[in-house]
């Protein structure tokens, strides 16, 4: 942390500043009283800060009202304080397999400024009409009080939506809960199906999330797919895009998240055929999704390590600011217009700034930032995202190297994933580790499939050592 000009603890300022914090009773006056409704959460199974709550309501002719709720941060972490001064110097929570580095005390992000079950708060509420074909007819913004009615997790949920078993916890004691994830579950289907039909990228990669007993990484776990998942990043992704376009209507320059045109398309071009396909000579984000959907099903094994490929040539997304009346840059992975941050605001720092700009808008007043503000901080953003990606990378291969540290001498099944003059790299498919081959790597390309034998590890950097094994 401190390497990448991250703060790993909060000042003395700021814990002198949480300590006068105290719960924030949602109060009457200019809010709508939504608390009825039937919220849930859906997040990790250890995810404690709890950023945002979805309920959905049934319209005539198929159509289908969702809500997505978003804690305000901003009632208790005001522009300026101490503890705004921390988040804005971090700019994210930085999730590491060791420990969490909140960009907010827990105090705040997993209490005073999380959603939790049975907890009335203040939330900002992007009300959007999702028509029987998935097209969005309509969508508002507005503050109001909620409740949580059921903190729920992504895997229990998502296999009950896939009929593997039965709805948990407080949705699997309530019927009317359990029909709310099913709506929702549809609506997000339609969703998606309709992103992908425009372009959207379903790219998949490997992140194994270290186990630990005690001190002792034992097993690395990969974090899969499922309904649940799905459910919560199209609500999350119709959400943000309805705020982007709020606040560009309002004429209110703002954040805007954006993956450009890639730059390095021909070099796209040229990895889909060495797999026996053709991608049209210009950036072409569905025919880009159509080579990966067939590469998925041809080759699912290896479809991993393709989608790093092409996450890398696409380029890393980045925070921008947008002007009134300009042309938005766009998402390229989400073969959408209008994007931003808007609904993680314990989380990330860029969320929080857009919840400001929603707040004064809707009050019908000054944004609290004007483009010469916002210029900076969207780079300072991107940058310091940049540096916290880096730390929980380095965590993740010294967490690898730990698990392998007393294999030495042990063989392995892998694939090649890199080859290049800076060396070869092979992926091990049990545990899922990639290492360096530094012995028999002569005529192996990406894809082979080959045998391995570890013969050094070091923990602190991170480096897991091969060789060719027969």
């Amino acid at each position: 942390m401190t390497e990448r000009d991250l703060w790993p603890d909060f000042s003395r300022d700021a814990l002198a500043e949480l300590a006068r914090l105290r719960d924030p009773a949602p109060a009457a006056s200019g809010l709508l009283d939504l608390r009825k409704l039937p919220w849930v959460s859906i997040d990790n199974d250890d995810s404690r800060d709890l950023d945002q709550l979805s309920c959905a309501e049934e319209l005539p002719k198929g159509a289908v009202r969702i809500r997505v709720a978003v804690a305000d941060v901003d009632a208790l972490v005001k522009d300026g304080s101490a503890l705004d001064g921390h988040a804005r110097h971090n700019t994210t929570s930085v999730y590491t397999a060791a420990t969490i580095f909140p960009m907010l005390p827990e105090k705040l992000s997993t209490d005073l400024t999380s959603l939790n079950e049975d907890a009335d708060r203040v939330a900002i509420v992007v009300d959007i009409v999702v028509e029987s074909d998935g097209e969005v007819s309509s969508s508002s913004v507005s503050r109001a009080a909620v409740r949580n009615q059921a903190k729920l997790a992504y895997d229990s949920v998502g296999a009950a939506l896939e009929g593997k078993a039965s709805m948990p916890g407080r949705a699997g004691s309530s019927a009317e809960l359990t029909r709310q994830l099913q709506i929702q579950d549809a609506v997000a289907q339609k969703l998606r199906a309709l992103r992908y039909e425009r372009g959207a990228l379903e790219l998949e990669t490997i992140e194994p999330r270290p186990l630990f007993d005690g001190d002792r990484v034992v097993d690395l776990r990969v974090e899969r797919k499922n309904r649940a998942r799905e459910l919560i990043e199209d609500f999350m992704i119709a959400a943000n895009g309805i705020t982007a376009r709020f606040l560009s209507d309002k004429g209110i320059a703002a954040l805007r998240r954006v993956v450009r045109s890639p730059e390095r398309w021909q070099k796209i071009v040229q990895v889909a055929a060495e797999q026996g396909e053709r991608l049209p000579p210009e950036p072409d984000s569905k025919a880009l999704e159509g080579f990966l959907a067939r590469r998925r099903k041809a080759d699912p094994l290896r479809f991993p390590d393709l989608s790093l490929v092409i996450i890398k040539l696409m380029g890393a997304g980045e925070y921008v600011v947008e002007r009134p009346g300009e042309a938005p840059v766009g998402h390229f992975g989400l073969a959408v217009r209008d994007y931003t941050h808007s609904t993680a605001p314990n989380r990330r720092y860029p969320d929080l700034l857009t919840q400001r700009l929603l707040k004064a808008a809707l009050a019908g007043g000054t944004p609290p930032y004007s483009t010469a503000d916002l210029e900076p901080l969207a780079q300072h953003c991107t940058e310091m995202e940049d540096a916290a990606d880096k730390v929980e990378r380095q965590v993740r291969k010294s967490a690898a190297a730990m698990l392998l540290e007393g294999r030495l001498g042990q063989r392995f099944d892998g694939v090649v994933t890199g080859a290049s003059e800076k060396g070869t790299w092979v992926r091990v498919f049990a545990p899922p580790v990639e290492g360096k081959l530094v012995q028999g790597w002569e005529g192996l390309e990406v894809g082979d499939r080959l045998r391995v034998k570890l013969i050094g590890t070091d923990v602190e950097r991170g480096f897991i050592d091969f060789v060719r094994s027969g």
